[in-house]
Parts: C-alpha cells; structure tokens; sequence
C-alpha cells in the first residue's frame, strides 16, 4: 500500500457528511459492545462503496473484566466467569467474542482489526502464550491484524511476536516507532493529552513519517478538524 489514507476513530460528524471529506474510519463501538450485523449492513449501505472501515476488536478478547470500559459498555460479567475474559486467554468466552468481532469485519467489508490491549496486559509468560495460542488458532482468514500493545512491553519482544504471529505494530509515530508491520497503522491520541491539537509542524512530520502509505486514525477531541487539516497537507503534496 503506498497511499496515505485518513480518518478518525468514530464517526465525529453524521456518516453523510463525514464520508463526504474521508473514505476511512476505525469504528469504535466494536470494542465497547459490538451492533447487530443489521446495524453493521446499514453502516456499510450509508457510505460510498469505496468507503473503508477498520475496526476495533471487542474488548472481551483483550480487557479483563475489571476495566472500567466494561462497566461504560455496560457489560455485566457473573463473578464466577470473570477469569474467562480477556487478555487473549483460551476460553469458550474469547473465542465466541472473536466470532463476534469476525462477523462484524465481514458485514462492514473490512479488512483491518485492531488489538488494543491495556497497560495492565504486560508481558508475561502467560499472557504471551495466551496471545500466540489465540493468532494461531482463530480462522484469520483475508484480514490484516493490527495489535496496539500499551505500558512495559519491549521492542524485541514486540518484534518477535509481530514477526511469529504475523501483526501490524500499532503506534503513534511522533511517540514511538512501529516494530514490525506489512503496513503501516498509526493512531494518533493527542500526544501530551486527549486535548491536544496538533500543530502544524507536528503534522507536517506525520506526513513524512506516513510516506510510503499508511493508515493515519486521529483520536483526540480535535479529531476531525486536525484529520481534515492532515488530508490537505497530504493532498497538496508541499
């Protein structure tokens, strides 16, 4: 790929307005509580045919149940089951919330999902195992893995497990340089902040960092305004 596609994590403006600047967005709702695929059809229907979605993975795959993100999902997890969820672990209740996610990606058409995981999935033995027995054993079939890993984890191991389990380092470039990736995917969080709003000197070194193609995801409280400002620089290519 050596495109430089743009958007944002959600939708910050109706999907008839926002699909008339961008044609790629990361959806976000999969990982708080998938829709039903009637609600995922629609989306795909609303949005041009060369309109792209990414997607998040469900957080059920890579959050514990203790995660405040459950609680906002409202997600009521019965305590005796609590230990089944999350952090990649071989259960019956990860594999049925991958099947989820699968059949959401197949409905939007989408081709990326992205593994986010908390600052608490760190790299133990375990959670490494766990995490190179689930890429092994789901049915991959056509998509692009992304994997956004958070807190203490080591560019070697990061490394090695992109390069063993075959998945797109997820970074901020202007925080951290990505491991490993067959592409490149870039979430840009606000930096020093959620507020933050990029300069345009900050986004004038994204663009040269996403030369050669990327996919550039904004998702900060300026998302749109700074994802728009970023497709013209990209555009005009000064």
């Amino acid at each position: 790929m050596n495109q430089v596609k743009v958007g944002c994590c959600g939708f910050p403006r109706s999907k008839k307005k926002y699909s008339e600047h961008f044609k790629l967005v990361e959806i976000q709702q999969t990982f708080y509580k998938p829709p039903l695929i009637a609600t995922a059809q629609k989306w795909r229907e609303e949005v041009p045919e060369d309109f792209e979605f990414t997607l998040k993975a469900w957080q059920e795959i890579t959050h514990l149940p203790s995660s405040p993100t459950y609680r906002k999902a409202g997600l009521h997890i019965p305590s005796d089951k609590e230990g089944n969820y999350g952090f990649f672990k071989p259960t019956e209740e990860v594999l049925e919330a991958w099947g989820k996610t699968r059949d959401i990606a197949q409905a939007l058409k989408a081709r990326v999902i992205v593994f986010q995981c908390p600052p608490s999935f760190t790299p133990t033995a375990e959670n490494i195992k766990n995490m190179r027995r689930f890429f092994t054993n789901i049915d991959r079939g056509d998509f692009i893995f992304v994997w956004e890993p958070r807190g203490t984890w080591n560019e070697d191991i990061i490394l090695t497990l992109c390069q063993d389990l075959d998945l797109v380092h997820c970074v901020d470039p202007l925080e951290s340089k990505a491991a490993y990736g067959k592409l490149k995917y870039f979430r840009l969080h606000g930096g020093p902040g959620y507020r933050h709003q990029y300069t345009d000197d900050e986004l004038a070194r994204l663009r040269d960092l996403s030369m050669g193609g990327a996919y550039v995801l904004f998702n900060n409280i300026t998302m749109y305004e700074d994802a728009l400002r970023f497709q013209q620089l990209v555009e005009s290519g000064e």
